[in-house]
C-alpha cells in the first residue's frame, strides 16, 4: 500500500521536539490525540532489537493529560473508572479503564494522583476531556478540568536506569514501578514516574517546562553515547508481543473491560460508584461471549489497516483480527483479535483470508512473551 504524508494543521498538533526528531531521522508519524506522535526511525524490527538491548527516548507528548482538580475531583475520577482509588495514594500511578454508562470503555489512562483533590489523566487516544466535563456538569461536580502543558519524554530500554541514574542520581533508581516523584535538572523540578508503554523498563518526564524539557531532550543525547542511546517510539512488534494493548485499535468503546481481560481492574464488590456498574455485574453474570486473544499466523508479512474476520474451516466467523506484525522472535506474524466464543481457547485453529491467500491462524494466549 502506498504511504502518503500527514498534512499538519493546527487540527494536528506537532510537539515541543517535533524539530528534533525530525533531524533525528523520523520516518513515519501517526495522529494521536490530534497531536503527531512519531511511529518510526526507519526499520521496525532494528528498532525493536535495539529497544530489547539497548536505550532510547521517545517522544510521546501525544499522550495528553486531563488534569482535574477541585473539591469533587477524587469523586468524579471514581466515577469514570471501574477500579477502586478509595485506598489510592498521593505519587503512584494506576492504571483505570474509564467506562461509560453502558459499561463499555471510552479510554485506559494511567491516573496520577498528585493530591487528594488533584488528578491528572494520562489519556490514550479518545477524547477523555469531554467525556469528564459531562459528567462534572450533570452532577454539578466543583472542580476545574483542562489540560494542563505536559509534553512528555519516555526514556524506555534495560539501559535507561543507568541513562537516568546518570542525570538525575541513584535516587531515580529507588523509584517502584509505577511511582512517582520530582527530579532536579538544572534547577526545574521534572515529575518523573517508573513508566512506559514498552516492557523493557524505564520511565516517563512529566514535562511542564518546556525550555527545560528540549534542554533535557538535547542533554540525553549529549551523554547517551556510552548506551548506545537512539531517538525511538513506541514500537508495533515490542508492544503486540508483550500484550500491551491500544485503545482504537485493539479494542474501543464497542467493548467492555472483561472482554479485554481487564478483570482485576473491575471493583463490583465494594462500595464505590462508578458509571456503567450495574451494567458490568449484569455482563460478569451471564458471562462473555468473546475475548481479547493472541493470534499466529502463517506469513511472514502483513498489512493490516482495518480488522478482518478470522473464520474456522466451515467458514464460520470465529472473530476479528484487530493488530498484527511480523515478529522476528517467533519468525511469523502475530496479532491480537477479538475472538468469539467458543474459539476463544488457546490452541483453537482457523484461516484469515487476505489478498486472495488463504492463511493458517492458531489462536493463544496473551501476552505472547
Amino acid at each position: 500500500m502506498k504511504n502518503y504524508p500527514i498534512a499538519k494543521s493546527r487540527r494536528i498538533r506537532s510537539t515541543p521536539y517535533t524539530s528534533r526528531i525530525e533531524k533525528q531521522g523520523v520516518t513515519a508519524y501517526t495522529v494521536y490525540n490530534h497531536m503527531l506522535l512519531p511511529a518510526a526511525f526507519g526499520s521496525i524490527e532494528d528498532s525493536c532489537n535495539h529497544l530489547k538491548k539497548e536505550v532510547q527516548v521517545w517522544d510521546v507528548a501525544a499522550e495528553r493529560q486531563v488534569e482535574i482538580f477541585g473539591e469533587d475531583a477524587a469523586k468524579l475520577v471514581q466515577l469514570m473508572t471501574c477500579r477502586d482509588l478509595s485506598k489510592s495514594k498521593i505519587g503512584r500511578c494506576y492504571y483505570c479503564p474509564i467506562i461509560d454508562d453502558n459499561g463499555n470503555l471510552v479510554n485506559d489512562p494511567v491516573i496520577l494522583k498528585l493530591a487528594e483533590d488533584r488528578w491528572w489523566i494520562s489519556i490514550a487516544d479518545s477524547d477523555v476531556i469531554f467525556f469528564a466535563k459531562g459528567l462534572a456538569s450533570g452532577n454539578k461536580f466543583n472542580v476545574q478540568i483542562f489540560e494542563p502543558n505536559v509534553d512528555i519524554i519516555a526514556i524506555q530500554g534495560p539501559k535507561s536506569f543507568s541513562l537516568m541514574e546518570k542525570v538525575f542520581g541513584k535516587k531515580i533508581n529507588e523509584l517502584k514501578f509505577f511511582g512517582f516523584d520530582y527530579f532536579d535538572f538544572r534547577g526545574v523540578k521534572h515529575l518523573i514516574a517508573r513508566s512506559g508503554w514498552s516492557k523493557q523498563g524505564g520511565f516517563e518526564v512529566y514535562v511542564e517546562n518546556t525550555q527545560s524539557g528540549l534542554d533535557l531532550y538535547d542533554h540525553f543525547f549529549e551523554i547517551g553515547g556510552e548506551f548506545n542511546l537512539k531517538p525511538g517510539c513506541p514500537n508495533l512488534i515490542e508492544r503486540i508481543e508483550s500484550g500491551l494493548l491500544s485503545y482504537g485499535n485493539d479494542f474501543d468503546n464497542n467493548d467492555n473491560p472483561f472482554e479485554c481481560g481487564f478483570d482485576k481492574y473491575v471493583n463490583l464488590d465494594s462500595e464505590i460508584s462508578f458509571l456503567g456498574k450495574e451494567k458490568l455485574k449484569k455482563i460478569k453474570k451471564d458471562g462473555i461471549k468473546r475475548k481479547l486473544m493472541g493470534v499466529l499466523i502463517d506469513t511472514n508479512k502483513i498489512n493490516l489497516t482495518k480488522s478482518l474476520k478470522l473464520k474456522d474451516d466451515k467458514g464460520n466467523i470465529i472473530g476479528d483480527l484487530r493488530s498484527a506484525c511480523y515478529s522476528p522472535h517467533f519468525k511469523k506474524v502475530i496479532g491480537i483479535a477479538m475472538i468469539n466464543e467458543p474459539y476463544c481457547r488457546a490452541s483453537v485453529t482457523g484461516l484469515l483470508e487476505i489478498e486472495g491467500n488463504s492463511l493458517a491462524v492458531k489462536v493463544c494466549d496473551l501476552p505472547f512473551i
